[in-house]
């Protein structure tokens, strides 16, 4: 527990990189499956300074995770849309609420606070029109203290990817 704690915190400093770490960064961002030996090679160093830098990169925060990018269409999750979400009461007991619920909802895989006209952002996948009416009203629509919703539909993807180290 303590060591999310410190990782929240950590989340919110700076964190100093150098060109090797960049460098193990990018190389990872671009495959997280590449062994040590591999990275360690790329970046010209042995695998015990890259490991290390790895592991200080987990416990910094900087690396948060290992993920696969899925192509949707492939596992039947072809329609994605973008819903904007205002919520009518604006405190933090109704907006932990309201957050908490949303995280519980399997068809969400990003969730964004934002700022202007709406006060979060989701990207929801679903098989068909009818699956993401389905979430739509019988799931988001029973969400206490919704106050607008509005749903835009991705058309295709352009780019998707994770890279922050270029």
């Amino acid at each position: 527990m303590q060591k999310e704690a410190e990782k929240e915190n950590s989340a919110a400093q700076a964190v100093p990189l150098d060109e090797k770490d960049r460098a193990i960064l990018r190389l990872l961002q671009a495959n997280a499956k590449m062994t040590v030996r591999e990275i360690a090679a790329n970046v010209h160093l042995s695998t015990t300074p890259v490991h290390e830098r790895i592991k200080r990169m987990e416990d910094e925060g900087v690396i948060l995770q290992y993920a696969t990018l899925v192509n949707h269409a492939r596992i039947k999750k072809g329609l994605m849309a973008i819903c904007y979400i205002t919520l009518k009461e604006h405190n933090k007991k109704s907006g932990a609420k309201f957050i908490k619920t949303i995280q519980e909802f399997p068809e969400v895989i990003e969730f964004y606070i934002i700022s202007g006209a709406f006060d979060f952002m989701l990207k929801v996948v679903a098989e068909a029109m009818d699956d993401y009416y389905n979430f739509h009203v019988n799931k988001l629509g029973q969400v206490e203290n919704i106050g607008q919703v509005q749903s835009t539909f991705v058309m295709g993807v352009i780019k998707q990817t994770q890279p922050m180290i270029s």
